[in-house]
């Protein structure tokens, strides 16, 4: 069976901006049989995210990441549906998942590498699985439940960056459902501005890009700054901290405006900003999700409870066809999404 992948192309460098022609596609041809312990799947949707920009390096500077290998498949979250199956926990029409999905239109995958999901959990937009009911979420909720200390009823301030992405969109309304008083988001367009207070419900936005972001953050923030769910590092993170109160917590989820630089992770501060958080003890520590695991199960339910009851709000971009993985990714990286960017690769759920 003649199948279609997306391979890497080249790399863009380690300072430079990553293009949708740093991936290709091509044909190959896909084995008729499986293997015993093999699952075939039909790929329905898969996730560009920030992080896979130092898979597109040679060393991604990570232990936990590997990087992606020129001319060879790509790879990242992907949810499809079971075609054949040789393995002992799949049959024919479940549903499942995998971090590490190659971005191919039908691939045969060892079982033990996919997790069943459950379409009820999501309302049957199963693409949530990449997006607020999956690993996004997840960072989203545990970072603020292990490194956020909001406590409800204390008038905690929360400032997110990114605040219009997959994470972002989702750690503000998590702030308010913990507790926090008063949630301000920083984006980077009017549009976004406007999704984020009048959809989500975050109390105010900061268009980074129009006037001055700690004037704007002064007059939105008037006690300052407690809890700080950083996307973005560089300037805009600076700033924030400037404003950060005594005690106060940065949720460290990424830093994506460094990521087209050879630069290590987290990211050291300017040693101005550096003075104002050790003089203040705010704490900066390095979170990943992937530490938490014990913690998914309960948190994906949680996650789907607060979508259910209306309470949690979910936007994604989505663009379509195998073809513009690599433009979807250029997008996701220049801010060109609202929530979650996904790519559909097909949308039939029947076999």
């Amino acid at each position: 069976m003649i199948v279609q992948r997306v391979v890497l192309n080249s790399r863009p460098g380690k300072n430079g901006n990553p293009v949708a022609e740093n991936f290709r596609v091509e044909e190959v041809n896909l084995s008729d049989s499986i293997n015993e312990g093999q699952v075939q799947v039909r790929t329905l949707y898969l996730s560009v995210d920030p992080y896979m920009r130092c898979r597109m390096n040679e060393d991604t500077g990570t232990d936990y990441i590997r990087p992606w290998e020129l001319s060879q498949v790509v790879d990242g979250g992907g949810i499809g549906i079971v075609e054949e199956s040789k393995h002992i926990n799949f049959t024919k029409g479940d549903f499942v998942t995998s971090f590490y999905w190659p971005w191919q239109t039908r691939v045969i995958l060892d079982g033990n590498s996919l997790e069943k999901v459950d379409p009820q959990l999501v309302d049957g937009h199963l693409s949530y699985f990449l997006g607020a009911i999956g690993m996004p979420g997840l960072t989203s909720l545990i970072g603020i439940q292990e490194k956020g200390h909001i406590t409800a009823g204390s008038n905690q301030t929360m400032v997110v960056s990114g605040a219009a992405g997959a994470c972002g969109s989702l750690a503000g309304q998590i702030g308010h459902l913990m507790g926090c008083s008063r949630v301000v988001g920083i984006c980077g367009t009017q549009e976004k501005c406007l999704f984020l207070t009048s959809e989500l419900g975050f109390d105010a936005a900061v268009n980074y890009k129009t006037g001055n972001v700690a004037e704007q953050l002064r007059e939105l923030c008037p006690a300052g700054v407690d809890v700080y769910f950083d996307n973005v590092g560089g300037d805009i993170s600076d700033t924030v901290i400037s404003q950060m109160n005594r005690n106060s917590h940065i949720i460290l989820c990424g830093q994506i405006s460094q990521y087209n630089k050879d630069v290590p992770y987290p990211p050291p501060l300017p040693p101005a900003v550096e003075a104002i958080q050790k003089e203040r003890n705010i704490t900066r520590e390095r979170f990943l999700v992937l530490n938490y695991k014990d913690e998914f199960e309960s948190g994906i339910l949680q996650l789907s409870q607060w979508f259910k009851e209306g309470k949690l709000k979910i936007r994604e971009t989505v663009t379509n066809g195998l073809e513009n993985m690599g433009a979807a990714f250029q997008s996701m990286m220049t801010g060109g999404n609202i929530g979650k960017q996904i790519v559909c690769i097909s949308e039939e759920t029947s076999v």
